[in-house]
């Protein structure tokens, strides 16, 4: 994920925030706002650590895709469906019914 994504939807970044940095407290990241360099200098004078070594953990946690149980929008949700068809095996295609797998409308026990 990228910045401008924790950025844009900053309050709900909180509970990751704090998981990775438990020394952070809502009432101050709510006075950062989002605001990339205040945080790092933020993170720099709560955890001790000096700020190349923040900026590096900040490098490694934005790593991956935006967590779903924090943006949750049709566009962020379309790109995901998108980026899940590399798991439909080749040949498959991924909108015809899964019968292959079993039959979604059979009863338990049947």
């Amino acid at each position: 994920m990228k910045w401008h994504h924790v950025q844009e939807n900053w309050s709900a970044f909180y509970e990751a925030i704090i998981d990775k940095w438990p020394e952070a407290d809502e009432g101050d990241l709510d006075e950062i706002d989002g605001d990339q360099r205040a945080f790092v200098a933020y993170l720099v004078e709560v955890t001790g650590q000096e700020p190349e070594e923040i900026r590096e953990e900040l490098r490694e946690w934005l790593i991956g895709e935006i967590p779903s149980d924090v943006v949750m929008d049709p566009t962020h949700d379309d790109h995901s469906l998108r980026l899940s068809g590399k798991f439909v095996n080749e040949g498959e295609d991924e909108y015809t019914d899964d019968a292959s797998f079993g039959d979604d409308r059979e009863e338990p026990g049947d």
